[in-house]
């Protein structure tokens, strides 16, 4: 620190008051007198000139030159004492030294001994040594052993800290906080580490040992994104019981819920279908199907105003086809039905396949309409008639309604009826649908023919005398339910809302039960989740058993665990995860045979991952099941065989024989679906 002088000597006057070769007070240079700064360094030899803003005489400026800018306040205070400078004693109590140039120079601990309080005295401010190792230094040597092994003294005492109040922040190991302008003792340990620089100097070097081998245990990189949480060793699923919660007695007569899909290909009516059957069964308020009437008339698509019942997002509407799956509800004398009504353009399959993988029964809507059905059928390649038809089938859907629609554009003619039932009947067949689980109902859905009564017209009545389509879904079949076995919920989508609160899901429940406030596992990521809401229709449940579709509320987990294409699980059964199987396919109609390193797109269930064919292990013969031939170079259309595929990423998958429903696959390039199968095993199985 620099104490101007009280002169009023000139600057101009100080080079000759030292005449021959000076030494600079930084770098201890010898430069010649007629340098006024630092050949080596830079310095000014008259210091003065860093703290006047202006030269008081003639020709002051060309004093400074280009090095001017550096700064030497800073180290000037660490300089040591010029061998010329004398001490001085102020009446304060302040001592110093006088240098060559006639400013006062004092070391830093003098300044603070002398103008800083008493309080603040106690923590002196020492200068820093480079002798240490510095804190970039520490952290570096950190980053470059955090591997090594760990090794500290554990007798090593632990430094405590002071704030700036004066109160001493304990360690781990004490548990008492004190004062220290109340606590004697408390002054008298602050005094002991701060009463001098040398003591806080001592304390600093006996700890940069400990410190710096904490710091080389510390990793600065972020946790891996594949970590998983630790869940401990499943249990055989052999060995598990359902509760007694679990069971549905026979005194409780809910309502079975029957989960349909409205599947068929694009524009053979599936949505106006759906929104004419709510509406007559008043599902549907007359106020909304006005509003839907005046828009759809006002944007030129007047016969879309059904449609917009299932079609609710503006891009559907403008754009005239579904996009993802819709959900309703209705009842039926014998069931609770939730109608998932998926989309029909080509481009969308994949949210059919996500949609109605849930489905116990299906609706396949067929335009009667001369072209529309033949289009469907794929005249010029594969329709989505026929593709709906297989991949339901896939699905395991056993029990199928053919509803040929748009009968009213053929004058309900039976000839045409006829027609398509013997064309379409017969690809059904071949794609192992029972001819007695097949129900065919012509109607039309604008016109509210057969729907939901019996045919009026008498062009139809005439000749048909069977069930109506609601008549017809009131007598599928009872789909079975399998709650003894542990929890299985594939997760379909991820949402939020008002009622289920910020993670909520939906799906189908595909075995055991869930109730509110129970603990379960979300899949692949190994969270456990607390069930919060169970909500099926906008109604609250207390429990839900296997076939029920609802959604859950969660809580207790941060939603990036939780995706689309998961499982819910219980806790001590979780389901299996693998990033490569081997399944059992059947190859459709494609037209480019399947060689090993094909990419496509596998879907399971929700679940949909890139992946490519590894080995084709074996050919089958489709009648014995039996392999016919081993490895062979490629697969054609409508055989079957043995494959191992690679997965990009791990999901969560069950062998066929042990899970139906999370052991489904279907394989998909280009645009279509090239092949469907079963997962027979999975060769590298993670239990996590």
């Amino acid at each position: 620190m620099f104490v101007p002088k009280t002169d009023n000597q000139s600057d101009l006057e100080e080079p000759c008051r030292n005449p021959g070769p000076w030494q600079c007070t930084i770098c201890t240079h010898q430069n010649e007198t007629s340098y006024i700064s630092c050949e080596l360094c830079g310095v000014l030899r008259n210091l003065s000139l860093y703290f006047n803003n202006a030269v008081g005489t003639e020709g002051g400026a060309k004093r400074r030159n280009k090095h001017s800018g550096v700064s030497v306040l800073a180290r000037s205070l660490f300089s040591p004492p010029s061998p010329k400078s004398k001490a001085v004693v102020f009446s304060d109590g302040f001592q110093g030294n006088t240098n060559t140039t006639g400013y006062m120079q004092a070391s830093l601990d003098a300044l603070h001994e002398t103008y800083m309080t008493h309080k603040q005295r106690r923590v002196n401010i020492v200068p820093f040594k480079f002798d240490t190792p510095s804190p970039d230094d520490m952290v570096s040597a950190g980053l470059k052993s955090f591997k090594h092994v760990r090794k500290v003294n554990a007798e090593a005492p632990s430094i405590d800290s002071v704030d700036i109040a004066g109160k001493k922040v304990m360690d781990d190991h004490d548990l008492v906080t004190q004062d220290a302008h109340t606590d004697p003792s408390s002054s008298a340990k602050l005094d002991e580490l701060g009463g001098n620089g040398s003591s806080v100097d001592v304390h600093i070097q006996n700890k940069t040992p400990v410190l710096d081998d904490e710091l080389q245990h510390l990793s600065l990189e972020g946790k891996p994104k594949n970590i998983k949480a630790k869940i401990k060793k499943p249990v055989s699923v052999s060995q598990y019981k359902a509760e007694p919660w679990m069971l549905q007695g026979e005194d409780q007569k809910m309502p079975r819920q029957l989960n349909l899909a409205i599947v068929g290909h694009v524009d053979s009516g599936k949505s106006t279908l759906c929104g004419r059957l709510l509406h007559a069964l008043g599902r549907i308020s007359k106020k909304q199907m006005h509003k839907n009437e005046k828009e759809a008339k006002e944007k030129g698509k007047g016969s879309f105003a059904y449609a917009w019942a299932m079609d609710e997002s503006a891009e559907e509407r403008a754009r005239g086809v579904t996009m993802t799956v819709g959900v309703a509800y209705f009842d039926t004398e014998n069931y609770q039905v939730v109608l998932l009504d998926s989309p029909g353009h080509k481009d969308f399959v994949p949210n059919m396949i996500s949609g109605a993988t849930q489905s116990d029964a299906a609706v396949l809507v067929v335009d009667a309409s001369v072209g529309s059905f033949e289009s469907g059928m794929g005249v010029n390649g594969i329709g989505q008639t026929k593709e709906h038809a297989q991949l339901i089938r896939s699905f395991g859907v056993e029990n199928l309604i053919v509803a040929v629609n748009k009968m009213d554009s053929v004058e309900y003619s039976k000839e045409r009826f006829s027609f398509v039932k013997s064309q379409l009947g017969m690809y059904l067949r071949s794609c192992g649908y029972k001819e007695s689980a097949i129900s065919w109902v012509p109607l039309s859905a604008m016109n509210n023919e057969n729907l939901v009564t019996v045919a009026s017209d008498t062009r139809l009545s005439s000749w048909y005398d069977g069930n109506c389509l609601l008549k017809a879904i009131d007598s599928l079949a009872p789909p079975r339910r399998d709650v003894s076995k542990p929890l299985r919920l594939p997760i379909c989508d991820v949402v939020s809302s008002h009622m289920l609160g910020q993670v909520a899901v939906c799906g189908k429940v595909a075995t055991g039960a869930i109730r509110s406030d129970s603990k379960v596992l979300v899949m692949p990521s190994g969270e456990l989740a607390t069930v919060r809401i169970i909500e099926r229709d906008s109604s609250r449940l207390n429990l839900a058993r296997a076939g029920d579709n609802i959604a859950i509320g969660l809580q207790g987990i941060d939603p990036i665990h939780v995706t689309s294409g998961g499982v819910l699980c219980h806790p001590d059964y979780p389901v299996s995860v693998a990033s490569s199987l081997e399944l059992k396919i059947l190859v459709l109609d494609i037209t480019v045979p399947i060689l090993v390193g094909l990419q496509f797109e596998l879907h399971i269930h929700h679940a949909k991952v890139s992946a490519s064919l590894v080995k084709i292990l074996s050919l089958l013969d489709q009648k014995t099941g039996k392999a016919s031939a081993k490895k062979p170079r490629m697969l054609t259309a409508r055989q079957a065989a043995i494959i191992e595929v690679k997965l990009e990423r791990e999901v969560c998958v069950e062998e066929f024989s042990a899970l139906k429903a999370l052991g489904r696959a279907f394989l998909r390039s280009q645009g279509i679906t090239v092949a469907v199968g079963v997962v027979t095993r999975v060769p590298e199985q993670v239990q996590v």
